[in-house]
This record gives C-alpha cells, structure tokens and sequence, in this order.
C-alpha cells in the first residue's frame, strides 16, 4: 500500500456524491453512544432469558475482548494491507484502510462510520450465533467493546503523546508502521500479536523519526 505522496492535511474523496461520501465519515462519541444501549441491551436479554451463571458471563466477555486482539491483527496484516490486482478490490482496501495510510491525520475515519459499522455488525452477530447460539449474547458485547477499544486507541495514538511510559512501545510500533515498514506493526490495540507472530518492530535499535511521527499527529487547533 504505497502512496507517492503522503497528505498530512484534508482527507480522502471516497465517494462523488456529497451523501454518500457523509456516510463514510464518523465521531467516536457517536459511535460509542450507538453501540453502548445496543450491547448493554444484549447483555441484559442474554441474562435474563438464559440465566448464565456470573463466571460464564465474565468468561465469554472478556474471552471475546482477547479474541478480538487475534482477529484485529489478521485483519489488519491480510485484509487492510491484502496487495489486490483487481481494481475493485483494490477500491475496497482503499476505503477500509488505504486511505488512513494516504490521509494519516484524517480523524473522521479512524472509526468505522455509523451506517456501515451497524451493518457489519449484524453480520458478524448472524455469524457469531450459528456457531456460538445463545452464548453470542454474551460473546458478541465483549467482541464489540474490543473494537470499541482498539479504534479509540488508534484515535489516541494519532491524537496525543502516549500518557504512559509503558505505552510508548505501542505508539512507536504504530508510528513505524506508517513510515517506516508496512510489513511490521500490525498491532494497534497491543502489542502482544505482533511479538508472537514476529511481525514486531526492533524498538531499541530503531530511531525515531520525530519530524515523520510529527506529520502522523492530528493537527492541534490554533
């Protein structure tokens, strides 16, 4: 997914129609504020309908919170950066991903927007229940709270210095991802992929480029 220039202002035109290209667009506020009622409801129907016990429910949520880790890292290293001949695939790698490497400062699209977010979903629900049944009720939530997760931390990581110093190797090994080599850094929400997987960067004999990192940072408001 190379690009021969690099924007750090404006953003990607996905679509001509002024409509359509909206929907491509999203807040994090309003996407957390969408899934929040939805999920918390599904909890509750799980619960109550099946009466799971409390380790079971902690057990499918937090299992699917980790879960998501492995399906975040597959696909972001197979799906958002498959090298595709067919120009529309290669239109569809663009939209989901391609533009955030074209546009790093563009922060309406680090979130998935509404419309196709919501749509997404209810496949991956459908799919989740024909091979989970009644524990999708559970697992799907801490699914979703993993995405949830891993785009506000995306967002942070473009957005601000990292607040902790335990965090720096993460925020580095995303930096380097968009400058340095796309082959490595896969891991957004962690880290913990990329070292099992052997796709991590070697942070103590990498420099960092501060003026390259400086272009991946949103722009502060004047």
């Amino acid at each position: 997914m190379k690009f021969e220039k690099i924007h750090n202002k404006g953003q990607a035109q996905i679509f001509e129609n002024k409509y359509l290209e909206m929907l491509t667009k999203g807040h994090p506020a309003v996407i957390w504020g969408i899934y929040i009622p939805l999920l918390s409801y599904c909890i509750y129907y799980g619960i109550s309908h099946y009466d799971f016990s409390i380790p079971i429910v902690l057990l499918l949520f937090f299992g699917a919170m980790f879960f998501w880790t492995l399906f975040e890292y597959f696909a972001h290293r197979y799906l958002f950066h498959w090298t595709a001949q067919q120009p529309i695939l290669k239109r569809i790698v663009y939209i989901f991903h391609g533009n955030h490497h074209h546009y790093p400062r563009d922060k309406q699209r680090l979130f998935m927007p509404p419309f196709p977010s919501i749509l997404l979903a209810s496949i991956i629900f459908c799919i989740q229940y024909i091979i989970l049944g009644k524990y999708t009720f559970i697992f799907f939530p801490g699914f979703i709270i993993g995405y949830l997760l891993y785009a506000s931390m995306h967002y942070l990581i473009h957005a601000v210095a990292p607040p902790f110093k335990f965090m720096k190797p993460l925020w580095r090994n995303h930096h380097l991802h968009h400058y340095k080599d796309e082959e490595l850094g896969f891991g957004v929400s962690n880290t913990f992929w990329d070292r099992i997987f052997g796709t991590m960067f070697d942070l103590e004999n990498e420099k960092e480029d501060k003026e390259k990192v400086k272009d991946l940072m949103f722009e502060k408001k004047k």
